[in-house]
Parts: C-alpha cells; structure tokens; sequence
C-alpha cells in the first residue's frame, strides 16, 4: 500500500482518499492521477459511501504537478494517448461532477495544482500548519484547472489577484478569513474532526445531498430567478420520494430516520 500513488480507505460510510508521493509533496503525476480518478470512481459507485474526504500523506496535501514530468511530456513528440494536463483535466471532472460530498482536509502544503484540488471540495477543513497558495507565477505557468477561474469565485476578485500575482503562501487561518476554509484544527485533531463532520453528513438523506449539491452548483451558473424556479421545481418532484416521506414521518413519531436515498 506504501507503494501505491493512491491510497483507498472506508472508514463508516466516509471514502477517505489519500495522494501518496509523500517524497514528491504529493505532486500529481499521470500515475498519481490516474489512481486518483479510479478511486473517485469506486467512492461514487458504492452504494454505502456517503462523503467521500480527499487528504495527503506526509507534510503537504498537494503541491501542484509534477513539473519535471510535466515538462518532459511536453517536449515529447505527439502521441495518440492523453498527455499529463488532458488527463488532469479529466479526473478534475469527475470531481466537479461527484454527486455526493467532497471534503478536502488539507493536511500540510496545498500549492499551485494542490489549490486547484481543494477547490473541487464542498467543504475545506486545515491543519493549522497548512501552507495554500497560487504559485503558478512562480514558475511562470498559467493555472489550467481552476486557479485564475475559481479562485475569484471562492475568495473574492482582488484577494485572488494578489495570491495569483504574487504566488505568496499564507496560512489556512487567512484561508478561513476568507471564507475558503471552514474550519482550522491541530494537526493531530484534522482527521477526526473531518471524520466528526463527514458522520454527520452520512445521516442526512443521500438523495437531498445530491439534490442539494446540484442545485448549490447550477443556482450559482444562472439568474437568481431561473435558479429560484428551478429550486421550486426540484422540491415538487422530491416530494414523491421516500426519503422524504421518511424523514416526515420520523418527525411525527419522535426517532430518527433511516434514509434510503431514493
């Protein structure tokens, strides 16, 4: 398992998926994201995982790509297979695309591509010795997933254009002033109090988590009215669900419900 580029652990109903170059500061490689894609596949296919946590192991979460890898797949001649960004750009993806609830715990250095990762979470937890920042500028690279697009989106236009210009590192307590971190712990407090948030998530119904997710993400691409509607539309059709169902009748009889997600 100390091999693998990728590490795939089921703690409850929690997916926790780790990057696993520690040597390299979880640097993402072809390999490394190729491992990263299949897990984001089998965390959404089993059934029984409800949140799924993406960490690192070692003293960085992520930070960025393999630039000697990156700079030897760009100096090879064309080829038939995905090169390095195009395969980055597909398993980011999958990410944005994952239906249920992402949780980035960013365990150390979180850089340039690392960034762009965490971005994809729904919900961001840090330790306290976590590092974030752009850096892209430091090596003049321009972002390719998200950094210059999202960014912005996620902190606010003028605090984005100083991480992006300057390629500082600030801390994940500036991270949390910002709005972009949720939650900073101590290092040695970082996995339980994710596996704290994800575990309850898990008892909430899986199917007005996915709903839920889909509209938060769709309201924020359109008019406040269309996405008004839109919400409006969704909660008429949920109420011919079980869950739904479930959760009011849990109510009335004073316990707790047993979602089935459908």
């Amino acid at each position: 398992m100390e091999d693998q580029p990728v590490i795939f652990e089921k703690r409850e109903q929690t997916a926790w998926i780790y990057l696993n170059r520690p040597e390299d500061m979880n640097a993402i490689s072809k390999t490394l994201i190729l491992a990263l894609g299949n897990a984001i596949d089998q965390a959404e296919e089993d059934e029984d995982v409800r949140v799924v946590v993406l960490s690192g192991k070692g003293k960085a979460f992520c930070a960025g790509a393999d630039l000697k890898e990156l700079m030897q797949d760009l100096n090879e001649a064309p080829r038939k297979e995905p090169g390095l960004l195009d395969t980055v750009e597909g398993v980011f993806g999958k990410l944005q695309r994952l239906t249920k609830p992402l949780i980035a715990a960013l365990n150390g250095i979180t850089l340039a591509g690392g960034l762009e990762l965490a971005m994809t979470a729904d919900i961001v937890v840090a330790s306290e010795k976590a590092k974030i920042g752009d850096a892209h500028a430091n090596f003049g690279v321009l972002p390719g997933a998200g950094g210059a697009v999202k960014l912005p989106r996620k902190i606010g236009v003028n605090r984005a254009k100083y991480l992006l210009f300057t390629g500082d590192f600030i801390t994940a307590a500036e991270m949390k002033e910002f709005g972009f971190v949720h939650e900073v712990v101590h290092e040695d407090e970082l996995e339980q109090t994710v596996q704290t948030i994800a575990n309850k998530i898990s008892k909430k119904s899986p199917l007005v988590l996915r709903k839920m997710k889909q509209l938060v993400t769709d309201g924020l691409e359109q008019p406040l009215e269309i996405a008004l509607k839109q919400e409006l539309l969704s909660l008429k059709t949920h109420t011919q669900s079980y869950d739904m169902a479930e959760g009011l009748a849990a109510f009335t009889e004073k316990r707790k419900p047993e979602f089935k997600g459908y």
